[in-house]
């Protein structure tokens, strides 16, 4: 047995955070049309699943295109976090995407060449299918630069996990940056071994943090050694 509810325009005319493809980054976007759609199926003495989707039609606030924006959530895709007070809680996991593909057109870094040969023929291909809009292929194409990244620099270690943690101990990265690869790994873990797509805008962050990356690793420190000699 299942049910399922509909609303309509109960958000428009409020603003939200949306990537946009021609500004190039992430604007306010005014919600023009909104459809909330919530439904549950029953199984049984299993209990059922719950979702929930929302399809709007949004503009930027700044260069004023228009795009279809639609999120989903359900009970069963989850993860692991913590309240306030330290306490663990269940944490929906929401899928975001946006029509047309803000990350359509993404170019490499400026100076990309100077990348080692191997991390920008993955580097390069990997835009190419955020571009193209595969998702798990991005997904896996992101974990492999982060592993290449660590065997360019001899990471240590007997797992991926580890390796990222020694780029700190070398100084190549702070701790921060180290949290984040860690989550960048976890995306590619998903892609590779569960076969998940993650959003377009998840992935588009993501392959943000990449480029910030490859700058601080490689490009800047290029520069710096050419010109401050």
């Amino acid at each position: 047995m299942s049910n399922n509810e509909i609303s309509k325009d109960q958000k428009v005319g409020q603003k939200l955070d949306s990537s946009c493809g021609v500004c190039n980054r992430s604007t306010k976007h005014l919600i023009l049309s909104d459809i909330y759609s919530q439904g549950f199926e029953e199984h049984g003495q299993y209990g059922g699943v719950s979702w929930y989707d929302e399809y709007q039609v949004i503009q930027c606030q700044g260069c004023e295109s228009i795009v279809f924006r639609s999120t989903h959530e359900n009970s069963e895709e989850y993860d692991y976090g913590y309240t306030h007070d330290g306490q663990e809680c269940v944490i929906p996991i929401k899928k975001i995407d946006v029509y047309p593909n803000p990350e359509e057109g993404r170019q490499p870094i400026n100076d990309s060449f100077l990348i080692p040969q191997k991390l920008h023929a993955i580097y390069r291909e990997t835009i190419s299918s955020l571009n193209s809009n595969h998702a798990i292929l991005t997904g896996i194409g992101i974990r492999a630069i982060v592993e290449t990244i660590c065997k360019d620099k001899n990471a240590q270690g007997n797992n991926l996990y580890l390796k990222i943690n020694d780029l700190v101990t070398q100084g190549v990265l702070t701790q921060d940056g180290a949290d984040i690869l860690h989550k960048l790994r976890s995306i590619g873990n998903d892609s590779a071994h569960e076969v998940k797509p993650h959003d377009t805008v998840q992935l588009g962050l993501a392959i943000d943090v990449i480029d910030h990356l490859l700058q601080g690793v490689y490009i800047l420190p290029y520069h710096a050694k050419s010109k401050f000699k």
